[in-house]
């Protein structure tokens, strides 16, 4: 499969349920905001040296599965300013 320039970053929302943010980077086939990709290469660097090296390279479907893992792990939060009461 050959992909177009672009095409990696064809999702024009985050991943995670619920993120509106700015998409910033590629998850897999997936794209994330700037605050869940720092997550995700926290995660990532918890995992140990071997996963960067490992990661680097794997193609963008082969990375879904540990994209997913590491999605499982985030927990949905309630914007503060969607929560906050308009003056």
């Amino acid at each position: 499969m050959v992909s177009e320039p672009g095409d990696e970053m064809h999702d024009l929302t985050c991943l995670i349920k619920g993120c509106q943010a700015k998409v910033y980077a590629p998850a897999g086939t997936h794209s994330i905001c700037r605050e869940h990709f720092l997550n995700y290469l926290t995660w990532r660097r918890r995992k140990g040296p071997q996963m960067f090296m490992k990661y680097a390279g794997m193609t963008m479907e082969e990375r879904d599965p540990l994209v997913a893992e590491w999605a499982n792990t985030i927990r949905v939060e309630e914007s503060p300013t969607a929560s906050a009461p308009k003056t």
